[in-house]
């Protein structure tokens, strides 16, 4: 996987670049926001930090989401919950504070292989409920015919329910199935997601939550 390393110090960019690069994946990196662009198109997923010296890593995963849904995972030193919750809802697909243990990182960055790679079967793989229809093979989602435009994270939460139709899903299996193995007390990271892909989504009820155990798709 070609992954676009956004870090401008030198020291923890040795070190996630080699990680990643021992690990088979194909690492480029840049140190400043404005060398992030003319990479982008290249990248199957992001590392973000946030303290870029020419601009602010919000403000680049702000105008990131509005022109790609590469999966982007936020590296930073900020650990505070409001930039937890700031960076999940500007969409990034996970969010890691530094030190880092690079064996995490590497299970984080295996986890997104994993949702993103080709889903096996035919490429007609569609669920349909009321009006929404999701492509699962396609990684599309459609309202009313109209393109969702939804991130990598909540596509994985809706396909996880999608697979299920009118199923309760508990929180345990959507943490298993959509953070997979790396996943480390996410759920304030679920919580945020479901509400974006609900908003998104503009179906009150469509989502609904089991109080105690998880969610289902449809009624």
């Amino acid at each position: 996987m070609r992954v676009l390393v956004v870090e401008d110090d030198d020291g923890v960019a040795g070190a996630v670049v080699e990680a990643l690069g021992t690990h088979g994946h194909r690492v480029e990196r840049v140190a400043r926001a404005a060398d992030v662009w003319p990479h982008l198109r290249d990248a199957d997923l992001v590392l973000l930090d946030l303290g870029l010296p020419d601009a602010d890593g919000m403000d680049v995963l702000r105008r990131l989401r509005r022109i790609a849904a590469t999966p982007v995972l936020v590296l930073t030193a900020r650990d505070a919950e409001r930039d937890v919750v700031r960076g999940l809802r500007l969409g990034a697909d996970d969010y890691l504070v530094k030190p880092v243990r690079l064996r995490e990182l590497l299970a984080r960055v295996d986890a997104v292989v994993r949702r993103t790679r080709p889903a096996e079967g035919p490429t007609g793989d569609v669920v349909e409920i009321e009006d929404l229809q999701v492509h699962l093979a396609a990684r599309r989602a459609t309202v009313g015919g109209a393109d969702v435009a939804l991130t990598a994270k909540e596509f994985d939460i809706l396909a996880a329910l999608a697979r299920r139709p009118g199923a309760a899903v508990s929180r345990q299996q959507l943490l298993d199935e959509v953070w997979g193995d790396a996943y480390l007390a996410v759920s304030r990271s679920l919580d945020v997601h479901l509400a974006s892909l609900r908003s998104k989504l503009g179906r009150p009820g469509l989502v609904s939550t089991i109080r105690g155990f998880g969610y289902r798709l449809g009624r």
